[in-house]
């Protein structure tokens, strides 16, 4: 087993992930992130999701990022969010990052500990689909306190993300909460709500693993056009409001749950 790294000036790391992709999770990470930014919290962002890095698009940020000797200093967002990502060691956004599985993992690790993140409130830890590297690296080296799941509607997303529940709960680490991705559309006509992709399953998840369904978050087509502009921070809705509320209140609960080290 792998000595894990200290937190520091670190208060909560928080990994969010899915198991699969294109469900939305690294924009689920992203407005997680703006909202709890808006609640006064000091919150960075590290994009593990290395060969297919999307916070820097999200937020409009570019590289390359220096060191001026007391740590890489992370790309700054226009609401002061602190982001650090593979997509600012490559020349342009169409630049394949084509490493092995151990180059991968030591990068992991120089983000968490080699990076100058200052005070934070919560690190958010925007994760790769998948069960295997870079999540293993990330809860045998990183102390963290918990992961956020990311699921859309549809079966095949519902049985992968059980996967990556099931890994988790294996690893020791704690489950947070599910959130829904692109769970319904609100007719902007007559206001009715439209399940796109089927029926939610979130809910039973939620109760057969027992933990917190944290929100359901709209398809918003908004969000697709701020994310191409890279001006996600201008977006705001209840749903992400409560998204972060129920972060916040996870978190708190596994706290009080913690045996206290003598």
């Amino acid at each position: 087993m792998m000595q894990k790294m200290d937190k520091g000036r670190i208060a909560h790391v928080v990994a969010v992930g899915s198991g699969k992709g294109g469900v939305g999770k690294s924009s689920a990470t992203a407005l997680l992130a703006i909202e709890l930014q808006r609640k006064g919290l000091k919150v960075g962002i590290l994009d593990a999701d290395i060969t297919g890095p999307s916070i820097p698009k999200l937020f409009g940020l570019s590289g390359p990022l220096v060191d001026r000797g007391e740590g890489i200093e992370p790309a700054t967002s226009s609401s002061g969010i602190p982001v650090v990502s593979s997509q600012f060691l490559v020349e342009d956004e169409k630049t394949p990052v084509i490493w092995r599985g151990p180059l991968v993992t030591r990068l992991i690790m120089q983000f968490f500990s080699g990076v100058n993140w200052g005070k934070l409130d919560y690190l958010l830890i925007d994760m790769p689909p998948g069960t295997s590297d870079v999540p293993l690296t990330v809860f045998q080296t990183i102390p963290v306190d918990g992961m956020v799941f990311v699921l859309t509607p549809q079966d095949l997303a519902a049985m992968i993300v059980k996967k990556a529940m099931n890994m988790a709960r294996d690893l020791h680490v704690p489950l947070l909460g599910l959130v829904e991705n692109m769970g319904f559309l609100v007719c902007p006509h007559c206001h009715e709500r439209i399940e796109l992709f089927g029926t939610s399953k979130v809910e039973t998840i939620a109760t057969e693993y027992g933990v917190p369904l944290l929100a359901r978050l709209p398809v918003e087509p908004s969000v697709s056009l701020l994310s191409d502009q890279g001006t996600l921070e201008r977006y705001s809705s209840p749903e992400t409001a409560r998204f972060a509320e129920g972060l916040i209140a996870s978190v708190a609960e596994h706290e009080k749950r913690r045996p206290t080290v003598l």
